[in-house]
Parts: structure tokens; C-alpha cells; sequence
């Protein structure tokens, strides 16, 4: 303002210039007088004081108070296990030992590390660094560029829908875990009510049990498998997706111990969950090193370890190889789904995010690699004694840990001990995932609605309740198809869709540049060239190839051998769409929402919110060249 100026002069105790007691170690906490200087019209000058945050204490971005009093983590280590124990979920048990198996073995991790480092590392290092700086959840983190608000919800919503199923996984877990407490495991012989007349306990055959269609893996009547689908699941109740029946009453009771088991992790944010993730993320890796020292003693342990571990370079001249190692570093390390960003945002502002990202990032991928010797030894041990091959035995998801690898436990000595012992590893392998994916939905829309911020409690609640409500229909006798269609549409094309998006956001029309800059004033130093090129050109030209890609091999819904009717295709892609069209919609409001020509509406839209007086001024950095050039 004319006639008005504001100087800001740090007023330091007079024992801090002492170079005895340098200022780290002085315990006094820095302020600044802000002293503004009046000329009034007669020349007489008045002063004002008033006492304002110093630039060093500041906790956010330029524009954001000073005083911003949002919780941090207790200790960093809450940090660091909360992020490893969403990062490390059942994929990395179910899913990474199968793809390293069948896409050549060792050299499968040729493409895997590739898109480690050039993707899956920088995407990782851009959501927590995006979070901490900002001390947003999902959705106003993008007050530093407005128009890609949408993306926020995007990201929001399909949490909440992995929600739905990915507790039912737990809840199936709970269920083995109670039917493990039994002196003979109930999958281990024929002759319980479930079990039809076609049951039959698998006994060293040659391969005789077996016609030459079938793997030992996709055979339906052993007792295991008889177990999971009539036992667990009532699959024979139903005829298919459009046949679902009501729920069952015994996995509903293991659901609302999961919902009970989330909302008293998260009621009290990262106070309590922080505390939480002490015992389930560390737990997964003591039970996988007991499971992985047992495995290897077992016959037959090292041929499966060997399976495991072959190397065919001949597999790397197959596209599918290199689609499966860049969808699984993908979603192994669990960017876009909001929760990097939540949890991020709970830092203090000079935490080291860049060192968190690399430690946890590669803790996840060699548990993932680690985890495959715990299963193929176990495989290996299974084809031996049924006299299969080891690709007979092998397999992935639902599959493996609910019907193979249990079979095999049921016939070592102290099997009750050790079915006990993994489906425990598989509950704390879940629940802190979905602990994470919780608390971006919470974080991300407690931050944009300030009524809710204020009622945490309550609104936990509710969004506990309400997985729990949607997640009904995967108990029912049909549940499954319920589940399958959800977990190949709710985060598929449209999670990799919205980090794309997200990394557009960012990289272009915020300015790798200024990112950069924000992550100087957090941590001291700029990332380097490399990490820059990555998030200008190379994450987001891998992510468009994938997005891509995921499109172009999408196929019809299949469940062994039932085939989904279309209707139910177009109502998985009405699912995936719902989450995505958040972003065209929001960016189509955001635009006319904002007040002035078509030009300056533009500019209001792709400009940070704290820096929209620039607009006026003309002075808007996106409408020029040297922004778009900049890295």
C-alpha cells in the first residue's frame, strides 16, 4: 500500500551470539517482530509491532499460515513403518513371486528394476514430497494448481472403493485365522458338510490325479479347495454375479472385526494408527523370515527355490513381460492412491522425504523379491509330494494363500502352529494397507471440509461403516464376482490414469522447477537433474504407455472358468469412470467459477492459489515459454 512499508527484524536473546552456545543447541525458540513503519500525511510516523512466525519455523508453503497447528507423527519411525506397511501388502505375497515365476525368473527383475528407478522410485519421491510441503490431504494439495483438483477426488474415490473388497480379503483371513484353532486343520481331510462326493485327498500320484488340462492348482475337490469356495465362500449357492444371495453371517462378523480393528486405528489420526503399524508392519517380516526358514528345511524346497530364481532371457522379447514388471512396480508401491500424500502430510516440514522415499521404496520391492523364497519353497514342496510339477502347483492371488499354501501347511508336523502363524502374517499384511487407504480418504476430505476436520471421530466412523455396508455384497454367496469385478475395475485403468494426470499437474503446469524449489526449502537441497528428468518427461511417458496399454489388453471379465455377461463389463467401466470423470467435470467448473476474461479465467485456473493477485497484474508465469522449458 502507498505510504506503508514492513520490515521484518529477528530479535535473538543475547546469549545465543554467544559462540559458545551456538543457536542449534540454544533451546529458545526463534521469533520475528514484525514492524510496520505509517507515514501519515503530516509526516509524523507511527509503528506497530506484532510478534510473527520466523521464515525457518515456517511449516508450509508460501501462503499457508505460520501457524498452522496440524498434527505431526510422533516419531519418524511411525512415519517410516506407516508408509513401508501400506507400501507392503498381500500383493507382494500372492502376486510378485507368481509374475517373477512365469515371466522368466531372474530375468524378470531386469524390466522391474528398470521401471523401479526411472518410475516407480521418482512417482514415489513426488507424492511425499508433494504432501509434506504442502500439509494437504489428496484434494487441496492442489491449491498449486487449481484446475487439477479433480484428480484429488479421483484418487479419494477409488480408495474408498479398494475399500470394499480389500477388507473382505482381511476378513477372509480372520475367518482361516479361528478355523486354524483346532487340534486337525478342516482343510486337510474329506467328510465335512461342505465337502461333495467328488472330494479326494491328494496323495504322490505321478501326475495320475490329473487330467492334461488341468494344473494341481486349478483342481477343485481337493479338500482345501472344496474348504474356500463351498466352506468359506458358498460359491456353489451361486449361479453367478447376477445370483448373489445374502451375506453371511460368518463373514460378517470377521468384516465387522476388521471395521472395529480400522476405526480404532484411525480415530485419532496418526497418534494412535502411528502406534499401530508397530505391531502390524513389522510383524509380516518376522512371520515371512519363521515361514521362509521352515520352507527351505522342507523336500523338494530347493527345486522350487530354483524354479523361482531361472533365468530366461528369451522371455524379455515378450511384451507382456515388460507390461506385467511396470503394472507391478506400479501398484507394489502404491503411488496415486492419496495415501503417500496423507501420510506425507503429517511430517514436519525439513524432514528428509528424499532419504524415505529410496529406504521405503526399497524395502518394499526386496520384501517382494525375499517373499518369493517363502512361497516356491513351499511349492516345490508340494510338487514333490503329489509328484506334479512345480508349474502345476503354481499360481497366484486367492488362490495361493487361501487354498495351495494352506493345503501345504496342513500336512507339516505342528500344523496348527504354523496355519496360525500365516494367516496372522496375511491380517497385518492387510490391515495396515488398508489403514492407509483409509486415512486418505479421511485426511483428503477432512482438509477440504472443515466440518469434518472438526468431527474426526465421527466421520471415521462413517467411512468405516461404510466400506463396511458396500463391502456386504462381497460376502454373499456370489461375493467373489463381486470382488473380482471390483478389484480389475475400481483401481485399474483409472488409478494409472489419475497419477498421470497427476504427474502432468505437477511436472508442466505447476513447473518441475518451483517443485523443486518447494523441496529446497524443506530439505536444503535440490533434487537432481536425474529426478527432475524423470518427473518432467520419463514417469509420465511410462504412466501414458501403461494407461495405454492396460487398455488395449483389457478383455472380458473371467473367473476360472465362469465368464461375466457383458452388462456386468459395462457396469466395471461405469465403475472405473465414475472416479476418473471427476477430473474433466472439476476442471470444467473450476473454469467458470473463477471471475474475468476467458484469458484471465485460464490463469486463475493454472495458477497457485496464494499467487492469483499476480493475475490481475498480467503477470502469469504459465503463458510463457520459459516456464514449459524450464526443469
Amino acid at each position: 500500500l502507498p505510504g506503508k512499508t514492513k520490515m521484518n527484524i529477528q530479535v535473538v536473546p543475547e546469549h545465543k551470539l554467544s559462540s559458545v552456545a551456538p543457536l542449534k543447541q540454544c533451546n529458545v525458540e526463534k521469533k520475528e517482530v514484525e514492524l510496520i513503519l505509517v507515514k501519515d500525511q503530516n509526516g509524523v510516523q507511527y509503528t506497530s509491532t506484532s510478534i510473527v512466525p520466523s521464515p525457518t519455523n515456517h511449516v508450509g508453503p508460501p501462503g499457508s499460515s505460520g501457524g498452522d497447528e496440524r498434527e505431526t507423527w510422533g516419531k519418524k519411525i511411525d512415519f517410516l513403518l506407516s508408509v513401508i506397511g501400506f507400501a507392503v501388502d498381500l500383493a507382494n505375497v500372492w502376486r510378485f513371486p507368481f509374475l517373477c515365476y512365469k515371466n522368466g525368473g531372474g530375468a524378470f527383475l531386469i524390466p522391474y528394476i528398470l521401471f523401479l528407478l526411472i518410475a516407480g522410485m521418482p512417482l514415489f519421491y513426488m507424492e511425499l514430497a508433494l504432501g509434506q510441503y504442502n500439509r494437504e490431504g489428496a484434494a487441496t494439495v492442489w491449491k498449486i494448481c487449481p484446475v487439477f483438483k479433480g484428480v484429488g477426488y479421483t484418487v479419494i474415490l477409488i480408495a474408498f472403493y479398494v475399500g470394499f473388497y480389500y477388507n473382505v480379503i482381511i476378513a477372509w483371513s480372520i475367518h482361516y485365522l479361528f478355523a486354524s484353532m483346532t487340534n486337525e486343520l478342516p482343510w486337510l481331510h474329506c467328510g465335512n458338510p461342505w465337502n461333495t462326493p467328488n472330494c479326494t485327498v491328494p496323495q504322490p500320484m505321478n501326475g495320475s490325479f490329473l487330467d492334461n488340462r488341468t494344473s494341481y492348482a486349478k483342481n477343485k475337490n481337493t479338500p482345501a479347495a472344496e474348504y474356500y469356495e463351498r466352506g468359506v465362500l458358498h460359491l456353489h449357492e451361486s449361479r453367478g454375479i447376477g445370483d448373489l444371495g445374502p451375506p453371511r453371517w460368518e463373514l460378517s462378523l470377521c468384516l465387522v472385526a476388521v471395521v472395529f480393528i480400522l476405526y480404532f486405528s484411525l480415530w485419532k489420526g496418526v497418534k494412535s494408527s502411528g502406534k499401530v503399524v508397530y505391531i502390524t508392519a513389522t510383524m509380516p517380516y518376522i512371520v515371512l523370515f519363521v515361514l521362509l526358514i521352515r520352507g527351505i528345511t522342507l523336500p523338494g524346497a530347493m527345486d522350487g527355490i530354483r524354479a523361482y530364481l531361472h533365468i530366461d532371457l528369451k522371455m524379455l522379447n515378450n511384451p507382456k513381460v515388460w507390461i506385467d514388471a511396470a503394472t507391478q512396480i506400479f501398484y507394489s508401491l502404491g503411488a496415486g492412491f492419496g495415501v503417500l500424500i496423507a501420510f506425507a502430510s503429517y511430517n514436519k516440514f525439513d524432514n528428509n522425504c528424499y532419504r524415505d522415499a529410496l529406504l521405503t521404496s526399497t524395502i518394499n520391492c526386496v520384501t517382494s523379491f525375499v517373499s518369493g523364497f517363502a512361497i516356491f519353497s513351499v511349492l516345490g514342496y508340494m510338487a514333490q509330494k503329489h509328484g506334479v510339477r512345480i508349474e502345476d502347483v503354481a499360481t497366484e492371488g486367492p488362490g495361493l494363500v487361501f487354498i495351495i499354501y494352506p493345503e501345504a501347511i496342513s500336512t507339516l508336523p505342528g500344523s496348527t502352529f504354523w496355519a496360525i502363524v500365516f494367516f496372522i502374517m496375511l491380517l497385518t499384511l492387510g490391515i495396515d494397507s488398508s489403514m492407509g487407504g483409509m486415512e486418505a480418504v479421511i485426511t483428503g476430505l477432512a482438509d477440504d471440509f472443515k466440518i469434518l476436520k472438526k468431527h474426526r471421530k465421527l466421520f471415521t466412523f462413517a467411512t468405516a461403516f461404510g466400506t463396511f455396508l458396500f463391502a456386504l455384497l462381497c460376502i454373499t454367496n456370489g461375493g467373489i464376482y463381486v470382488l473380482t469385478l471390483l478389484d480389475s475395475y475400481a483401481a485399474g485403468t483409472s488409478i494409472l490414469f489419475g497419477v498421470l494426470i497427476e504427474a502432468i499437474g505437477v511436472s508442466w503446469f505447476y513447473g518441475v522447477d518451483r517443485f523443486s524449489e518447494d523441496i529446497e526449502r524443506m530439505m536444503g537441497f535440490k533434487p537432481g537433474l536425474y529426478w527432475r528428468l524423470c518427473w518432467k518427461f520419463v514417469s509420465p511417458t511410462f504412466l501414458l504407455v501403461v494407461v495405454i496399454a492396460s487398455i488395449v489388453t483389457s478383455t472380458g471379465l473371467t473367473l476360472d472358468d465362469y465368464v461375466f455377461p457383458p452388462w456386468s463389463n459395462v457396469v466395471g467401466w461405469g465403475v472405473a469412470l465414475s472416479s476418473m470423470l471427476f477430473v474433466p467435470v472439476y476442471a470444467v467448473y473450476k473454469f467458470f467459477s473463477m471471475p474475468g476474461t476467458f484469458k484471465e479465467r485460464i490463469a486463475y485456473c493454472v495458477t497457485p492459489e496464494h499467487e492469483h493477485h499476480l493475475v490481475k497484474e498480467g503477470n502469469i508465469r504459465q503463458f510463457t515459454l520459459k516456464h514449459w522449458l524450464a526443469i
